[in-house]
């Protein structure tokens, strides 16, 4: 009690004082991240526009949401992603395709509606055409094991055709630009096809269709992992 600071004390007491407020800091941000999900989370997406995936607001909602987390965009191939996800090399997946994938938990999070477009220069061959002579006009398609190869595959096995396949592209993102330039006819989202006709840029040809989904997976065995609950809930108040 009738201590006192020497002068050397007294020119230390203010760092002292820092010191002790900044460790009162960290211990509470230590108790405030306790419970909290923290890691790695690699998600793979299909070659799609980032705007139709909802990138942005999924990025944008991890960094609110999951403070701790740090989140990876993986585009692998169709085939290559699901074998990845359920080897444990991917966290979840976004997945275009008309059914779910075997194997997987799932949450399906639209639905998709493709359209065949038919560019500007090679209407006129299919003003009295039908199945037939649309298989056998240029194609653009995706990898063989691509949502966009198997849709279109699908469409044309029904009629008992083949597409004229005359490019064959990774960057199934750029169909829309590839047909608009003439390069060839291909499946379009119901949403670009559509305004394409009214900029003339190409037609959609009668009512032929196929009906997809844009599901949410993730490896069965981890579905009770924190991460990936914490994840998935983020996912999906993103597309409610």
């Amino acid at each position: 009690g009738r201590m006192s600071l020497t002068r050397e004390g007294e020119a230390l007491l203010p760092k002292a004082e820092s010191v002790l407020s900044a460790s009162g800091q960290l211990q509470g941000a230590a108790r405030q991240m306790q419970g909290q999900v923290s890691g790695q989370i690699e998600l793979g997406v299909p070659g799609e526009q980032p705007g139709f995936l909802r990138l942005g607001e999924l990025s944008a909602a991890v960094q609110r949401d999951l403070p701790l987390v740090e989140l990876h965009i993986r585009t692998p191939a169709s085939g290559s992603m699901l074998a990845r996800l359920r080897g444990g090399a991917l966290t979840a997946a976004l997945v275009i395709a008309s059914h779910p994938p075997r194997d997987l938990h799932w949450q399906s999070l639209r639905s998709v509606r493709y359209r065949v477009v038919v560019p500007t220069r090679l209407c006129a061959q299919m003003q009295r055409g039908g199945w037939k002579t649309l298989a056998a006009l240029p194609w653009m398609d995706g990898p063989l094991d691509s949502p966009s190869h198997l849709m279109l595959r699908q469409l044309f096995e029904q009629q008992g055709l083949a597409p004229n396949v005359a490019l064959r592209t990774e960057d199934t993102a750029a169909l829309d630009t590839l047909v608009a330039s003439g390069a060839g006819c291909a499946l379009l989202r119901e949403e670009l096809a559509l305004p394409g006709v009214e900029r003339g840029e190409w037609m959609v040809w009668g009512h032929a269709q196929v009906d997809a989904q844009l599901f949410f997976c993730t490896a069965i065995e981890s579905v009770s992992d924190p991460l990936v609950v914490a994840l998935t809930s983020v996912v999906v108040s993103n597309w409610a």
